[in-house]
């Protein structure tokens, strides 16, 4: 798994938006992602919450790396994201798995939490379906 885990980190940091926003992949099992997030006041938005856009991209990657544990190479075909509440706190967490998987696609759960010193808190929820990338 730890092999998974450092193949899964150079592909993030291949990734220039993910550099810019400063993600971190700490975890990448078979079917299982979690990517980590440091909250910083240019990620924010008029509210003082996280912005959509960089919960959504935290979503959004987490789902693939999930998937891509399974598929190998992939992509985001779709996903859909629902925000249950303001993202606040010092540091946002991803946490993704696969639902089902199948030869070409998977279908993948990520819930997002704000974390503040010992508590996280549930900010959003998503699912996508994962392609294998041909």
């Amino acid at each position: 798994m730890e092999q998974l885990l450092q193949y899964g980190q150079s592909v993030l940091a291949s990734q220039p938006f993910s550099q810019l926003l400063g993600a971190r992949l700490v975890a990448l099992s078979s079917g299982a992602a979690e990517i980590h997030l440091r909250m910083r006041s240019d990620l924010l938005q008029q509210h003082g919450f996280a912005h959509g856009g960089v919960v959504s991209y935290l979503a959004d990657n987490a789902l693939t790396f999930a998937g891509g544990s399974l598929l190998g190479d992939a992509l985001t075909l779709e996903y859909k994201i629902n925000y249950v509440r303001p993202a606040k706190g010092e540091l946002l967490v991803a946490r993704a798995r696969v639902t089902s998987s199948g030869k070409n696609l998977a279908v993948c759960h990520c819930d997002v939490f704000c974390s503040s010193a010992d508590e996280e808190v549930l900010c959003a929820v998503a699912q996508g379906t994962i392609w294998k990338k041909s």
